[in-house]
């Protein structure tokens, strides 16, 4: 994810107990007898209260498009709400190393979900070095951790890619674990949540099953790997330049080699669709989108956070795999 222009500012001003998810209602100091549940974005945030559902209490510190969580100082306001969660979710994987500042002796009793390590996914992201995700000595909750990875926001590993919200198997574990959480915190509603959770990763299996081998044989173009796992299941073949993708990742000049081969690629129409991260704000992937719609090759248009306006994880997700199965299908 990149630095999103002067709106990060912005974001960055406003009080993050007001920014609660899937408009949950009045954050984490409320006593209305709801689990109170605290995550790094609105993403995962919207995850818990489908399973949650009015049990739950959600506030997301990143609940705005331009809101970007590498960037992200914490306040004093966000590590409040977090000292009064019962439940805490994160990224982890580098993505929103800001919340392992929020996480202290006053949330050692909270339940933890780390997402990024209990996808699975996580063999050889810290390959710079770093330390492995968790703390020794600790028992999370599945298989969470109780602090974020310690990994640079700007390290990024392709094969052990962090955006896991993508992969919608990684999304079913976190629901599954979610009702085992909240379960243990509120016994008598056990049954709600795991029935809640059993509906969702229902819908979560038929969404896979529609992009399953959907793209096979065809090539796609992403200006920023963010939904890698989708194309995954899309058996699409990401043909983006590693140079390019760096670049846009780094926030730095595309090399005018890379920048090159992905015009030639589009003008040629040697892709069938560019999937672009509209949460990017690059002169450049601008430029490379028009140039496809120009074209006429396909752009699927994908975000990293919910956007304004979105009901929850379901419905945002449903509409970037509709748009992706369409492209692909031509």
């Amino acid at each position: 994810m990149t630095v999103r222009n002067a709106l990060v500012g912005a974001v960055a001003a406003l009080t993050a107990v007001s920014l609660t998810a899937c408009g949950s209602g009045d954050g984490p100091t409320a006593t209305d007898g709801k689990i109170k549940v605290v995550a790094s974005t609105n993403v995962w945030g919207s995850v818990v209260k489908a399973v949650g559902g009015d049990a739950v209490e959600v506030t997301s510190i990143i609940n705005d498009p331009s809101g970007d969580p590498h960037s992200y100082e914490s306040k004093p306001s966000d590590v409040a709400a977090v000292r009064d969660a019962k439940l805490v979710i994160f990224n982890g994987g580098g993505y929103d190393n800001f919340f392992a500042t929020l996480l202290g002796p006053e949330t050692e009793q909270a339940k933890k979900i780390e997402t990024f390590p209990l996808s699975g996914k996580a063999s050889g992201h810290d390959a710079h070095g770093d330390e492995p995700s968790g703390t020794p000595g600790t028992e999370p909750s599945g298989a969470a951790s109780t602090k974020p990875s310690p990994e640079p926001a700007d390290e990024h590993e392709h094969e052990a890619n962090e955006h896991v919200w993508y992969d919608l198997d990684t999304v079913r574990k976190v629901a599954d674990q979610a009702a085992a959480d909240l379960a243990a915190i509120a016994p008598d509603k056990k049954a709600a949540f795991e029935a809640n959770a059993a509906e969702f990763g229902q819908k979560l299996e038929e969404l896979h099953t529609r992009l399953d081998g959907v793209g096979k044989g065809k090539k796609v173009l992403e200006t920023e790997p963010v939904a890698h796992y989708l194309l995954d299941a899309a058996d699409v073949e990401d043909v983006t330049p590693e140079s390019f993708s760096d670049a846009v990742e780094a926030e730095t000049d595309i090399p005018a080699a890379a920048l090159a081969e992905v015009t030639g690629l589009v003008e040629q129409k040697q892709v069938t669709a560019v999937v672009n991260n509209t949460q990017t704000e690059n002169p450049a992937v601008r430029g490379l989108v028009e140039k496809a719609r120009q074209t006429g090759v396909q752009v699927v248009e994908v975000t990293e956070t919910l956007p304004e306006g979105a009901t929850g994880y379901l419905e945002w997700m449903t509409k970037q795999v509709e748009a992706l199965e369409k492209a692909l299908r031509g």
